[in-house]
């Protein structure tokens, strides 16, 4: 499978293990609906077992799973199998997210095997100095999030933005940079696309949201608001 093509700015839409079956298609086919509204590029993230459904009954989503292995055929038993992915309809998996940490020997051979089956990799950093440590592995896209600030509504701040924006980009100027702890406003997202970084998201600041469907929309709006005004300087 080769790579999809990623344009920023672009948006996650993460709901890790909040959502599963109809009610994260219901989310995910409103994401759709958006994405080819507005033309934007939006990672949405499944469960293994969704992961099938959901990329059969949308058209214009990233699909995403939330980690993999670095396995090949064979024996393996209860590990996640690249090419069962490629197979399922996925383009692109996180790795290394506080929350499922990975050993850098372990980094290296993942993204090895999604380099292989053309999958996208999203890798995780929690701190400036070890997203410069793993932004040399050249990973497609990072994800430059504070552990403290992972799910509390708290964004992380301008400076921290920018000085992680720029540490990978020194790095590897050609990998992108997801700014996305803490959004859970339409501020935060601007915020985020403003500091320099290519894309946004959130998890609970939609799913935890009163209203999810028009959280999400008012969110992606910002974005394109953000990048229609970025095309006028």
């Amino acid at each position: 499978m080769i790579k999809r093509a990623i344009r920023a700015p672009f948006f996650c839409v993460n709901p890790k293990a909040y959502l599963y079956g109809d009610a994260a298609l219901k989310l995910a086919e409103k994401a759709d609906e958006l994405a080819e509204k507005y033309d934007l590029d939006i990672f949405f993230t499944v469960q293994y077992v969704d992961a099938y459904r959901i990329a059969k009954a949308t058209k214009h989503l990233i699909i995403t799973v939330q980690h993999m292995d670095g396995l090949t055929v064979g024996p393996g038993m209860g590990y996640i199998l690249p090419e069962g992915l490629v197979a399922a309809g996925v383009q692109a998996t996180f790795l290394n997210h506080a929350e499922h940490p990975v050993g850098v020997n372990q980094l290296v051979a993942i993204m090895k095997r999604a380099e292989e089956q053309g999958i996208l990799v999203i890798a995780c950093a929690d701190s400036i100095v070890e997203a410069q440590a793993i932004a040399m592995l050249k990973p497609d896209v990072m994800v430059c999030e504070p552990t403290e600030l992972i799910g509390t509504g708290t964004v992380s701040d301008l400076s921290y933005m920018k000085q992680t924006n720029q540490a990978v980009k020194s790095v590897s100027p050609s990998t992108f940079v997801l700014q996305a702890a803490g959004i859970s406003t339409v501020s935060d997202v601007r915020q985020a696309i403003e500091s320099g970084a290519d894309g946004t998201g959130g998890t609970s600041g939609i799913v935890c949201a009163a209203e999810p469907l028009e959280t999400l929309q008012k969110m992606i709006e910002e974005v394109v608001a953000v990048r229609a005004e970025s095309k006028e300087l």
